[in-house]
């Protein structure tokens, strides 16, 4: 039996070695549109409920599912996903929500390393931050302000026009006024409406990258 339990711990070793490492290429534009939005809604819920275990799951599955991630490297893009997540959500101001950045850039640069069009990490990383940052900012940066520069950074991931991302950025913002809005008062309807919204935005996005 041990030496059984030492084969079956080297093979598994082995199998998570390999699929970390080996060279994997992918072309980010196909995805499901609906199993993105559902993943995406999920990950709202965990992060809103403070469960950074169940969203690092969730980005898991949704860097495997959206990107075509290998099994075992989702975890890693994951970890980044999840702690720049927290880090960010523990700030107070911009120096503590820079925290987060490394890990941003750290999970852009996994998603760049296996795409088939690479794209620039440092933008795409300082993009998603700044619009996590201005949000926080509302009294300074308007919801349209939010929308720009998350359409920004997927047209910088897709390497698309911005002006076909425009309609996926304002859909998610709708989504995020909606959540604010609700605050503590969401309801299982209140999630399934973000849902819809989100749905919508990510099919949007499918097509402006379909069209390229």
């Amino acid at each position: 039996m041990k030496r059984i339990a030492q084969v079956v711990l080297a093979l598994l070793i082995g199998w998570i070695l390999v699929d970390v490492y080996r060279p994997h290429k992918v072309d980010l534009r196909h995805f499901d549109p609906a199993d993105v939005a559902r993943l995406d809604t999920d990950m709202w819920r965990s992060y809103y409920k403070r469960k950074p275990l169940k969203l690092f799951w969730q980005s898991a599955e949704l860097v495997r599912r959206q990107v075509d991630a290998p099994f075992w490297r989702s975890f890693v893009i994951a970890y980044h996903a999840a702690k720049a997540a927290f880090l960010f959500k523990d700030g107070k101001n911009r120096a503590d929500y820079n925290r987060a950045l490394p890990d941003l850039e750290a999970f852009y640069g996994a998603i760049s390393a296996i795409s088939k069009q690479p794209f620039n990490v440092n933008q795409a990383a300082r993009h998603e931050l700044e619009w996590w940052i201005i949000r926080r900012e509302r009294e300074q940066h308007p919801p349209v302000e939010w929308a720009s520069l998350q359409a920004q950074t997927v047209a910088n991931l897709y390497q698309i026009p911005v002006e076909r991302c425009a309609e996926y950025g304002r859909l998610r913002t709708d989504a995020m006024l909606f959540r604010d809005q609700r605050g503590e008062a969401m309801t299982e309807a209140d999630w399934q409406k973000i849902q819809k919204t989100l749905n919508q935005a990510w099919y949007s996005l499918a097509k402006a990258v379909s069209d390229n």
